[in-house]
């Protein structure tokens, strides 16, 4: 149930997600959490800024929700890390969804996911655990995204499609009807995708072709 918010993470998306859930939602943002080393001040707005590693003692489980607010950064693996980890610890993972958002009534999205405003998630499709859509995107009908997925603004994923685990989907980005994207794929900004794809490949240009010799875990996200 909706109420104190642990953000684990303390970087510029956390604190977006900050915005965010204090006014768009029934969480109050109680703390920021972020592993010891890489603390870069005691607070943030307003808010403790507390040792993940501490977060337990501080926090309990019982007590709080938290979201885990960590970007694309190593094509996702970090904010996953930090995601199984919260889970394994007990934690419920919070998501948000904008209420500029339209999501049809049927429409799932998982835990520990992040819709922003002017998404549009048609009926039947599937948004998986730890996700991240950024402002603008379409999503047609039957579509499922798996888990640990970000997808940048303004991208128009067409209806039956889908979107594997731990892949990124770059800003303006198109995917025809029933188009399936393998794991661990990258999507250049603006590609055209007009077939299925391979793992671990990036994808770029119209219509999108793979980039020879290139892995997808080299991108810095």
């Amino acid at each position: 149930m909706p109420g104190p918010l642990v953000l684990v993470g303390a970087g510029e998306f956390a604190q977006i997600a900050c915005e965010y859930f204090q006014h768009d939602s029934d969480y109050e943002v109680v703390a920021f959490s972020a592993e010891r080393d890489y603390i870069p001040q005691p607070s943030l707005m307003g808010r403790p800024v507390v040792a993940y590693e501490e977060l337990e003692t501080l926090f309990p489980p019982s007590e709080v929700s938290v979201y885990v607010a960590i970007p694309a950064s190593r094509l996702n693996r970090l904010r996953t890390r930090f995601y199984l980890d919260a889970k394994r610890r007990g934690y419920r993972c919070a998501s948000y969804v904008s209420s500029r958002a339209f999501r049809w009534h049927n429409a799932e999205v998982g835990e520990n996911s992040f819709i922003f405003e002017g998404n549009v998630i048609q009926p039947f499709v599937r948004i998986g655990n730890n996700c991240i859509l950024w402002s603008g995107n379409h999503v047609g009908h039957r579509t499922v995204v798996h888990d640990h997925v970000f997808v940048a603004s303004h991208a128009v994923i067409s209806g039956y499609c889908e979107i594997g685990e731990s892949s990124f989907i770059g800003v303006n980005a198109t995917f025809n009807d029933g188009v399936k994207v393998a794991r661990d794929t990258v999507i250049g900004a603006a590609a055209v995708v007009t077939r299925d794809t391979e793992p671990g490949c990036i994808y770029v240009g119209s219509p999108a072709h793979a980039l020879p010799g290139k892995s997808s875990l080299d991108v810095k996200l």
